[in-house]
């Protein structure tokens, strides 16, 4: 019998990729990112990408922690990781392959175009992301064809920086000292010492998100390390105020400009509690399949094509986006990442197939 989930995490996930989605509409479209209202509204201390991208985070880094004390051995817990993450790029720079030609608009022949070939390893690599090949895209606004999948090297690096953890799973008090101090060690450098690192590049990823994103991370993985999860039993009432006074904070931080210094406490808890508060219609959301990774790699590439071809306004190219995004995702979930993580627990090839009957 499957286990109804008691949270609202495939919900937010969903709504945190739309929001990437709705916002890479301004620029793909020739706007500008500063026209989205919530940049307006906030004195420029928000976007919706924004959101999106740290709600991810914060949410990754709570599960995947679990994750990791749910692992029997280090290969199972990148094993994991690999499922839910490559399969799925795979098939999406396999289909953007394959559309490259159709979409080639070079002043020399594809075949000769050293981009072509590089394009599926490098990302596929992550580390040696390649936005785009030359030809392609060209006469947008944007010559990326999937520029979401810049955060993904963050996302796995943060993985790899998990792991180490794996060999202390039987101390959790000095688990929990470790992500208590990596939280406030990236929350003090990106408050205090940003000028300083967001300039940096580490194999290819910047000093700034490398900061914000770990913060968001680390925060995620430490609430979940001190049992956060038991807080689904509280009261309604209690998240009603827990909730109130977070969004009271936040929406304090942002009137007198100081989110950004806040945002690594009071989002996290803001994110954690809204997915724990008892709302059974979205927690029934997930029933339709975890679309999420499937909008969010396969939305850039979408809205690209559309503007080729339809050559969209910023409001066409939001609604038929967000359609088709969602219905991508669906289909990358139950035709490609459930299918993937069905080997989650159990062996990929087995021996067994290959035996013959004497």
């Amino acid at each position: 019998m499957k286990i109804h989930k008691q949270n609202n995490f495939d919900f937010l996930r969903f709504m945190f990729a739309l929001f990437v989605v709705i916002s890479h509409a301004y620029p793909l479209s020739g706007s500008s990112e500063e026209a989205q209202w919530i940049y307006k509204i906030t004195n420029g201390q928000i976007v919706l990408a924004s959101i999106g991208l740290n709600g991810f985070f914060v949410i990754s880094g709570f599960f995947i922690f679990q994750s990791l004390q749910r692992s029997k051995t280090l290969k199972s817990y990148f094993k994991k990781r690999f499922l839910r993450l490559f399969p799925g790029l795979f098939i999406l720079l396999i289909l953007s392959i394959l559309m490259v030609p159709f979409l080639y608009q070079g002043s020399i022949p594809l075949l000769s175009n050293k981009q072509f070939y590089t394009y599926l390893p490098n990302n596929l690599n992550l580390y040696n992301f390649q936005s785009g090949i030359k030809g392609v895209f060209d006469s947008n606004n944007y010559h990326a064809i999937n520029g979401s999948l810049w955060t993904l090297r963050y996302e796995f690096s943060l993985y790899i920086a998990l792991a180490f953890l794996f060999y202390l799973k039987g101390r959790l008090s000095l688990v929990k000292g470790l992500l208590l101090i990596s939280f406030f060690m990236f929350f003090i450098l990106f408050n205090f010492c940003l000028d300083r690192f967001s300039g940096a590049s580490v194999f290819g990823m910047q000093g700034y998100h490398i900061l914000n994103f770990s913060a968001f991370f680390m925060g995620g993985s430490f609430l979940a390390s001190v049992g956060f999860d038991a807080i689904k039993k509280e009261s309604s009432l209690f998240f009603v105020v827990a909730i109130a006074v977070s969004l009271i904070i936040l929406l304090a931080s942002i009137y007198f400009n100081f989110y950004s210094n806040i945002k690594h406490l009071m989002f996290t808890l803001l994110i954690l509690l809204i997915g724990y508060m008892n709302i059974p219609i979205l927690q029934s959301f997930g029933k339709i399949g975890d679309m999420s990774y499937g909008i969010y790699i396969y939305s850039f590439f979408i809205q690209q094509i559309f503007m080729v071809v339809f050559k969209f306004d910023l409001y066409e190219l939001m609604i038929y986006s967000v359609i088709a995004s969602i219905i991508l995702g669906y289909l990358s979930w139950h035709l490609v990442e459930k299918k993937a993580l069905f080997y989650k627990n159990k062996p990929i090839l087995s021996l067994k197939r290959f035996t013959f009957k004497t």
